[in-house]
């Protein structure tokens, strides 16, 4: 085999991060690592930070809402371009502990005194926060 087609002994974090899927973006992926959301073996990865097969990433997602989930995969195939979900999965070991179960509550009733009119536009707001529109 020649020496470009051999696969690549370390590939950079950002490229890994989003080759298999973890980012929707590069870019993306960069900006998780500058902002210290990205760990390889428990030291904070910078963009250019290089993974081996067999190296532990953490990556701590922020999803919108400010929910946020650390996903915990180790690097098990090095992967430098974007591919299909399939082989993603091959390309890393999700240890990702499961999450809690979501708390069920019940649901609140907005409830308006009869007669009293058309709600104003803070009341409705507030029927919209209960109703969690």
């Amino acid at each position: 085999m020649s020496q470009a087609q051999e696969s690549p002994a370390k590939v950079r974090v950002d490229a890994w991060i989003w080759s298999v899927r973890l980012t929707p973006t590069r870019t993306a992926a960069a900006t998780a690592c500058r902002a210290g959301h990205v760990r390889v073996n428990g030291d904070r990865a910078k963009p250019a930070t290089l993974v081996a097969p067999g190296d532990e990433v953490r990556v701590l997602l922020v999803r919108r809402g400010g929910e946020s989930l650390e996903r915990i995969v180790r690097v098990r195939r090095l992967l430098t371009k974007r591919v299909s979900a399939a082989v993603a999965a091959e390309a890393l070991e999700d240890h990702t502990p499961p999450p809690a179960p979501r708390e069920e509550r019940p649901a609140a009733v907005a409830v308006r005194e009869r007669g009293s009119g058309r709600p104003t536009k803070r009341e409705r707001r507030a029927i919209d926060r209960l109703r969690g529109r």
